[in-house]
C-alpha cells in the first residue's frame, strides 16, 4: 500500500505533481494513483512583491518604505496608509471566493495611533508579517494597480 499523500518537485517545469488525487478519484484515476494530475504553481515570493510595490510607489513619488521585514519567501503583506494628519487605514490581501480573485481590504482605521497597535497585534501572532507604511496626504496606496492585487 502506498502512503498517502505524496508529493513530488519537478525543479525544472516547476510544476507539482498531486498523486493523492489520483487516489482520492478526484482526476478520474483509480484508488492507487495511476493516473497523476499537474498543477503548475506561480506564486511570487513576498520580498519580489514588495520590491515590485516599492518601485511602483517611487515611480508615482509616493514615499513608502519597509517598517517591518517578514519572511522573504512567503510572509503576509499589510499596507499601512498615513495620511500625515494623524489618520492611517490598514490594507491587508484577501482572497474572495464570490470574485474568485485576491483583492486589498481596509483591516483597520482610524489614528495613526490605532492602526499601529492593530500591527503589533498581528506581528505578535505572525512574526513572518511584511508592514510597509505609505505616506501621502491624498491617501493614495495604488494596491489597485493591476498586478498588485
Amino acid at each position: 500500500m502506498k502512503p498517502s499523500g505524496i508529493r513530488k518537485w519537478d525543479w525544472n517545469s516547476k510544476t507539482e505533481t498531486f498523486e493523492h488525487l489520483a487516489r482520492t478519484g478526484a482526476s478520474g484515476g483509480d484508488i492507487f494513483g495511476s493516473k497523476k494530475d499537474t498543477v503548475a504553481l506561480t506564486r511570487l515570493t513576498s520580498r519580489f512583491w514588495v520590491d515590485a510595490y516599492l518601485t511602483q510607489l517611487r515611480l508615482v513619488d509616493i514615499p513608502a518604505f519597509v517598517v517591518m521585514h517578514g519572511d522573504d519567501t512567503a510572509g503576509v503583506v499589510l499596507v499601512k496608509v498615513n495620511t500625515l494628519d494623524g489618520a492611517a487605514r490598514l490594507f491587508q490581501r484577501e482572497f474572495s471566493l464570490s470574485d474568485d480573485a485576491y483583492r486589498w481590504v481596509v483591516l483597520t482605521e482610524g489614528s495613526e495611533g490605532e492602526v499601529d497597535s492593530a500591527v503589533l497585534t498581528q506581528r505578535k501572532s505572525d512574526p513572518d508579517l511584511w508592514v510597509i507604511e505609505v505616506e501621502d496626504r491624498a491617501g493614495r496606496h495604488h494596491l489597485d494597480t493591476p498586478g498588485f492585487a
